[in-house]
């Protein structure tokens, strides 16, 4: 058992080893400058989109010319989500369900992802083509995104 001096000692060994470790060799959080996702989101991100979303979204999340034009079926093809359709419309929150549940509930033809992606997956897919969006769009859609 450790008396009063002993237990003073330990604390101060404990806390001197608390504060060593929060020194400059601690790892920060690599955030994109302005954004609220990392790099390492986006590198993540990058790899399911290309897995799960560029066959209709394109690599670069550009999509298809005219997806504002409806196709022969009547369904309008799927929409650029790199800042030049109307993706930063939507806050974070209906990018996600959008993501979990698809466009058919809107009238879409998009299937949902919610069993193939967890939040976080969506979420970096999410950082992911944000991460094309010049600065004004991200801006803009950082003001409806805080409504």
């Amino acid at each position: 058992m450790l008396n009063t001096r002993q237990r003073q000692i330990a604390i101060v060994i404990f806390i001197t080893g608390l504060v060593a470790g929060c020194g400059s060799d601690t790892p920060t959080i690599d955030t994109v400058p302005g954004r609220w996702y990392t790099t390492e989101q986006v590198l993540q991100g990058k790899v399911l989109f290309l897995n799960h979303c560029a066959s209709c979204h394109g690599e670069a999340a550009e999509s298809t010319p005219d997806w504002r034009k409806t196709d022969a079926n009547g369904n309008y093809p799927p929409p650029p989500l790199n800042g030049t359709a109307h993706a930063w419309h939507h806050p974070l929150a209906i990018l996600e369900q959008t993501i979990a549940t698809g466009g058919i509930p809107l009238g879409g033809v998009m299937p949902g992802f919610a069993s193939t992606l967890n939040e976080d997956e969506a979420r970096a897919t999410i950082a992911y083509f944000q991460d094309f969006w010049p600065d004004e769009i991200y801006t803009r859609w950082r003001e409806i995104n805080s409504r």
